[in-house]
């Protein structure tokens, strides 16, 4: 016996009008996107020429030019050490600025926005904006490129913090106030014990992402591995090109080794 034979309509996982609101967002969606694409200007016989072109300068690429490895180690070195510092100087200065983006540690409401302000700001700046702007401050090098990885980690590593010490479990807080514990001494014994591991994870996947932006600082004159890569473009040298790109994956490659060594004797 089936349910049509009880007399029940057969089992759909939607009403009628809740299909025809799903294939209106699906029509909606069609239309933007139609929109977005008819909107901006492509010249399509450059994308259908694009394969061919592609494996015109790969074919330029190969074999890769060693010749100039030494210096191209030497810069690469250059951008781990601007990651290094960067995301360093990053983690310290985001330290305040999450405790007054977060709720239960903020002195006030006005302190909350400000450090919300700083956290927004940093984070809506993009890398090479940031590198553009701090090469006109301190002309082309990588104290440049320092304080502009600085600058687009603290908003990242602030609040994942804050949003960390807003999570964590008030009742250690309490108890260390009941007994009339000051305010550092709550902070010391019971929110940093709590967020040190989160801490300690954002931090090494920051310097893991700064490790892969401080890669194009150079294009722009802020110092590292891009200051090589462009050039080589500039000069139509492909083959050196495709020896700093190989450079440039060998170190992303390193740098995932490297974090996920540290997670494992970290955390």
């Amino acid at each position: 016996m089936t349910l049509s034979d009880l007399g029940h309509d057969d089992w759909t996982r939607f009403t009628l009008k809740q299909r025809l609101q799903r294939y209106a967002v699906f029509a909606a969606c069609a239309l933007a996107i139609g929109w977005a694409i008819s909107s901006i200007e492509v010249i399509w016989a450059w994308v259908w020429d694009a394969p061919s072109q592609m494996g015109d300068l790969f074919g330029r690429m190969i074999p890769p030019d060693p010749s100039n490895l030494g210096a191209i180690l030497r810069v690469l070195w250059e951008t781990v050490n601007i990651a290094t510092i960067a995301t360093a100087f990053a983690v310290i200065l985001s330290l305040p600025v999450a405790w007054l983006a977060a709720q239960n540690t903020t002195p006030s409401r006005a302190t909350l926005w400000i450090g919300r302000f700083i956290l927004v700001s940093s984070r809506s700046i993009n890398t090479i904006i940031w590198a553009l702007l701090f090469v006109a401050i301190f002309g082309p090098g990588i104290v440049a490129g320092i304080v502009a990885i600085m600058f687009r980690s603290i908003g990242f590593v602030g609040k994942l913090l804050g949003e960390a010490i807003e999570e964590i479990d008030k009742r250690p807080v309490e108890a260390l106030e009941a007994t009339g514990a000051s305010r550092l001494k709550v902070i010391a014994y019971a929110i940093v014990p709590q967020v040190m591991p989160t801490f300690w994870a954002v931090s090494i996947l920051r310097w893991d992402i700064n490790l892969r932006e401080s890669t194009v600082l150079g294009l722009v004159g802020a110092g590292g591995i891009g200051i090589i890569l462009q050039g080589a473009i500039d000069t139509f040298n492909w083959r050196e090109a495709a020896t700093v790109l190989l450079a440039i994956l060998g170190l992303v490659i390193l740098g995932e080794i490297v974090s996920a060594w540290l997670r494992r004797r970290i955390l």
